[in-house]
């Protein structure tokens, strides 16, 4: 019985292994972890899908594996201990996989038909002869000029959805991104190699699959994005004064009260004063949607790279609760332990660099969301209270946001109202009950 890689997630086809945890002659359960598998920004156990008795292993740590490899085989019972030759995985066999631009997962149902699949749907190749597509998805491919013989339906017997339309106008977005191919030898133009070494000693090492999702990703966002960045300084003096008065009983219920839950507590208020920064935009059918849940991603720096895991239903929970959630997340994050649906389903970020250093940067807003919340390091600074110069904390704020859909005058706005709902936490609302 072979144990194969099953799909990730959506446009998740490809991960490379970055722990093996058994060897041939290994006794394993149904549902035992064989293997761990990094995609995207988190990492993934490929558990057994039987038990049994460890024939072969087909991959090594560090193979780059696609979807349908084969990576384990196990003799279950009935079947011979003996290893059956199995194609091991090579990085040219996963090459080919992430090549093919086509989904790879098998159709719903096993008995209607599919459509045959081109191994290269670019230079307009047909994928699907026979498109069957609802006359609402036909209306948008033909405004937007896309041919739905190029589109390969996930649904039964490969009719094409409205998700199947988003995905191909992203592969052509990244496409439009590559580098052009050489004429006349359908070949892509490589970056320029430079010999470093011919001015001194260099090491080399290679790109981490996370750092290659994350450079794809800020790129994608700050080239689709036009980023305008409204910076401020709010002052934080009472609100430091509030946190140290009540951070001991929150560290008597196993939580620590630090600046970024108040931060969240302000923040959720505004965002329903302000709903367009709780937005995106629907680039294919051309729709502000406009969100009535509140979650909230925090930025997480670990040695590995920039993880964004997400607080679901912030609006919901206490300062308790989100004290604790922030630190699960961020151990989680910071252990590789996070999991791919955690990093989902965001609607508005907080960077806070305050306890690294540092004042005001410019934060790239993390697509789909259209505003991101940058922080720096609160600092004494002389400041005029009322005719008097006091010394007070002040904090270093930068709102990123997408000029697509918020103008300046919104961003100042919100601004505004961020520091006034800061300002206006009161012992009430930190309180434990």
């Amino acid at each position: 019985m072979d144990v194969k890689l099953p799909k990730l997630g959506e446009g998740s086809e490809t991960g490379v292994v970055v722990s093996i945890l058994v060897k041939v002659g290994d006794a394993v359960t149904k549902g035992q972890t064989l293997l761990e598998l990094e995609n995207e920004k988190s990492v993934a156990p490929i558990p057994s899908t039987a038990s049994g008795i460890i024939q072969r292993v087909n991959v090594k740590e560090g193979d780059k594996v696609g979807v349908g490899s084969v990576l384990i085989s196990v003799a279950v019972d009935g079947e011979s201990n003996a290893p059956t030759p199995s194609a091991p995985s090579s990085p040219l066999a996963s090459e080919s996989i992430q090549r093919t631009e086509v989904s790879h997962t098998a159709p719903k149902y096993a008995q209607e038909p599919t459509p045959p699949i081109a191994v290269d749907p670019s230079h307009g190749a047909i994928i699907n002869p026979s498109p069957a597509a609802a006359p609402s998805v036909r209306k948008i491919a033909r405004e937007l000029g896309i041919d739905l013989t190029q589109i390969r339906g996930t649904e039964s017997g490969g009719r094409i959805v409205m998700a199947d339309l988003r995905a191909h106008i992203d592969r052509l977005q990244k496409l439009a991104f590559a580098p052009k191919a050489i004429p006349g030898r359908g070949q892509s133009t490589p970056a320029e190699s430079i010999d470093f070494a011919q001015w001194g000693i260099v090491t080399r090492k290679p790109l981490t699959t996370l750092r290659k999702v994350i450079s794809r990703r800020m790129c994608e966002n700050w080239t689709s994005i036009p980023h305008v960045t409204q910076f401020d300084e709010f002052d934080i003096t009472p609100l430091l004064a509030l946190r140290k008065e009540f951070a001991p009983a929150y560290e008597a219920k196993g939580a620590r009260l630090t600046l970024t839950p108040l931060i969240i507590k302000a923040l959720i208020s505004t965002l329903k004063q302000h709903p367009i920064f709780n937005a995106s935009i629907d680039e294919v059918l051309e729709e502000v949607v406009l969100k009535h849940y509140y979650h909230v991603g925090i930025a997480v720096d670990t040695e590995a790279g920039l993880f964004v895991p997400v607080i679901r239903d912030a609006d919901t929970k206490s300062l308790l609760e989100l004290s604790r959630d922030l630190e699960t997340l961020a151990t989680k994050a910071r252990d590789r332990k996070i999991s791919a649906e955690e990093l989902k389903g965001g609607t508005f970020t907080i960077s806070n660099q305050g306890a690294i250093g540092g004042s005001h940067f410019t934060p790239i807003v993390n697509k789909p969301e259209v505003a991101i919340l940058g922080l720096g390091r609160g600092t004494l600074k002389p400041t005029v209270v009322e005719k008097r110069i006091e010394a007070r904390t002040l904090l270093p704020v930068a709102l990123s946001y997408d000029h697509r859909l918020i103008d300046g005058g919104s961003a100042a706005r919100f601004i505004v109202d961020l520091q006034h709902n800061l300002s206006n936490l009161t012992p009430a609302d930190l309180k434990l009950a």
